[in-house]
């Protein structure tokens, strides 16, 4: 059982940044995608980032140019950098490690992160 842990939430004012770390000791991080989810109050869950094996990157159109998903297989952690934070950014932020994670099927999810961004 793979079991991710997440770190870095919190609340920021507007235009502001976090960063989010996501980790898993013990697991081989290399072999599959990453990626973080969020889940504002009475939406679906939203696929932000992702990375991929060969760190190819993609991003949700609302997150383009202010967010940035990394990894670090020594470490076996993601990161995702947040910039430019707006209020509609408010949500719980999931990590998943996955073969792929724009699949809600399988794969593995961290314990949720909550950033509260305020105007």
């Amino acid at each position: 059982q793979v079991q991710l842990v997440e770190s870095g939430g919190g609340l920021v004012q507007s235009g502001g940044s976090l960063r989010l770390s996501c980790s898993a000791p013990g697991t081989i991080f290399s072999i599959n995608e990453l990626g973080w989810y969020r889940q504002a109050p009475g939406k679906g869950r939203e696929l932000v980032a992702s990375i991929s094996v060969g760190a190819n990157t993609n991003y949700a159109d609302s997150v383009k140019g202010r967010f940035t998903i990394s990894r670090d297989n020594a470490k076996n952690t993601v990161y995702l950098q947040m910039n430019s934070l707006k209020p509609e950014d408010t949500a719980v932020y999931y990590c998943r490690h996955a073969n792929t994670v724009a699949s809600l099927k399988g794969g593995y999810w961290g314990q949720g992160s909550q950033v509260t961004v305020s105007s």
